[in-house]
């Protein structure tokens, strides 16, 4: 089992857990942000969530700013948010940067354990640079809604892009190949 799961959690209403909290099953670790073009990804999130949580399967999303300043509200307004925009019920965890120096230690441990992502991360870099942004190289995170999957296992199993959308069969296979996974 990874290390990742004794890293201590904030979630977004102040209580304290740990990956290890959510040992045995599938997880979905996901940057969210509530003003980015991407925030209707929350929409497709919160499907997966409702498809496969009675197989051993959540999604924990963690909110950041580190992109464009497009999570800019306390913990209090995105809970908030993501509760009235999005209907969201799966765990939600404090703000915290995902990149950079001051990345909080569990972005620091997955994008050590699984540098490289899948999905088209240098189109997306093109289209960022586009708009005028200066994207992140890997092991970077790239963007707002990065995906890491990981297995029952506790370990790394997938990182997906932020173009791919939670509806993707790529993502979605991936699921359901670790959640056949005996824990």
């Amino acid at each position: 089992m990874s290390q990742i799961q004794d890293i201590p959690l904030s979630r977004i209403d102040g209580s304290y857990d740990t990956l290890g909290d959510h040992r045995g099953k599938v997880l979905l670790v996901v940057n969210t942000a509530s003003k980015c073009g991407l925030t209707p990804q929350y929409e497709g999130l919160e499907a997966l969530y409702q498809r496969f949580k009675d197989q051993g399967f959540e999604v924990l999303g963690f909110p950041a700013n580190d992109f464009a300043g497009q999570e800019p509200g306390t913990n209090s307004e995105i809970a908030d948010f993501c509760s009235v925009n999005y209907n969201v019920s799966f765990p939600m965890y404090a703000k915290g940067d995902v990149t950079g120096p001051a990345k909080q230690p569990l972005y620091a441990a997955l994008t050590a354990e699984m540098p490289m992502k899948q999905g088209n991360a240098d189109e997306w870099r093109e289209k960022l640079r586009g708009h005028g942004l200066s994207p992140t190289e890997d092991p970077e995170v790239l963007w707002n809604f990065e995906k890491f999957l990981i297995g029952r296992d506790g370990n790394v199993a997938a990182r997906f892009s932020p173009a791919v959308p939670p509806e993707d069969i790529s993502l979605v296979g991936a699921i359901e190949v670790e959640l056949a996974k005996a824990g």
